[in-house]
C-alpha cells in the first residue's frame, strides 16, 4: 500500500505560484491533520494538459477533499451564490473558480471553462448541479456539452463519507471521514453534439461516476489504515 501524497516528483506547472503553493500546504495541513481521507488510487490526471473532473456531490467540502488528492490545481465550476460570501470571493478568484448561474442555462460559464481547458488547465464540476442527499441525480447536459466541445479528457470521481447531508459550517468545522475514488478517463464519442448525443453523454458520465462506488464499499483491512488524522492511500 502507498501512503503519502499522490505525487512526490518536482512539478513545473506555471499555475503553481508561491501563493498557490502556500495554500496547498494549508489545505493538506487542514485535511490531513483534521479529517480522515482515504484515497484507494492515485489521481490519474497527467502532469500537464487539460482535464475535466466530474464528481457526485455530497457536501460543500467536496472540492477541498478532491483537491487534496490531486497535485494539479483544479478550477472548480461553482454556484454563483458562493461569490456573494465576501470572505470567499477573494479566495475563489485566486484559485480561478468559474461562477455558474444555476437559475438558467449559463453558456457563459461553459465558454470560460473551455478557455481554461484550452490553456491546459484542469476544470472540476459537479454535474448534478446540486448537493445530493441520497441518490445521485441526473447529470445536466451542460457537463456533456463542455466535455464534447472542449475535447478534453474526462475523469470520474466518487466521494462518500460522513459529510453527506451536513450543513456547510458543520462539514468544515467537525472532523469528517471521507473516501475519494479517482477513475480513469472515460471514452466518449465526440463526433456528434446533437441534443440526443448530449443526453447520452450525460448518462454515460453519470454511469462512470456511479461505477466507482463499489470501491468505497470494499475498504482495506483496518491494520492498513493510519490514525484518524492522516491523509493516505490505501
Amino acid at each position: 500500500m502507498i501512503y503519502g501524497l499522490p505525487e512526490q516528483s518536482p512539478r513545473h506547472d506555471p499555475e503553481l505560484t508561491p501563493t498557490i503553493l502556500f495554500l496547498e500546504k494549508l489545505l493538506l495541513f487542514y485535511v490531513g491533520g483534521y479529517h480522515t481521507v482515504r484515497l484507494p488510487a492515485r489521481c490519474p490526471i497527467p502532469a500537464r494538459g487539460p482535464a475535466i473532473l466530474i464528481s457526485n456531490h455530497i457536501s460543500s467540502l467536496d472540492p477541498v477533499m478532491i483537491q487534496s488528492g490531486c497535485r494539479r490545481l483544479i478550477h472548480w465550476m461553482m454556484a454563483r451564490e458562493y461569490y456573494t460570501i465576501r470572505s470567499l470571493r477573494w479566495f475563489l478568484g485566486l484559485i480561478g473558480a468559474i461562477p455558474v448561474d444555476r437559475a438558467r442555462h449559463d453558456l457563459g460559464s461553459i465558454r470560460k471553462a473551455i478557455r481554461a481547458l484550452a490553456a491546459g488547465q484542469v476544470v472540476g464540476m459537479f454535474p448534478e448541479g446540486r448537493i445530493g442527499l441520497k441518490e445521485v441525480g441526473d447529470f445536466e447536459v451542460g457537463a456533456a456539452l463542455l466535455a464534447l466541445r472542449s475535447g478534453a479528457p474526462v475523469y470520474p470521481v466518487w466521494v462518500e463519507g460522513s459529510t453527506r447531508g451536513s450543513e456547510m459550517v458543520d462539514a468544515f468545522l467537525y472532523p469528517q471521514k471521507v473516501t475519494v475514488v479517482f477513475g480513469n478517463a472515460i471514452a466518449l464519442d465526440r463526433s456528434d453534439i446533437s441534443r440526443q448525443s448530449l443526453e447520452r453523454t450525460a448518462v454515460m458520465m453519470r454511469q462512470a461516476v456511479l461505477a466507482l462506488q463499489s470501491r468505497c464499499d470494499n475498504p482495506p483491512p483496518p491494520q492498513l489504515l493510519k490514525n484518524k488524522n492522516s491523509l493516505h492511500f490505501s
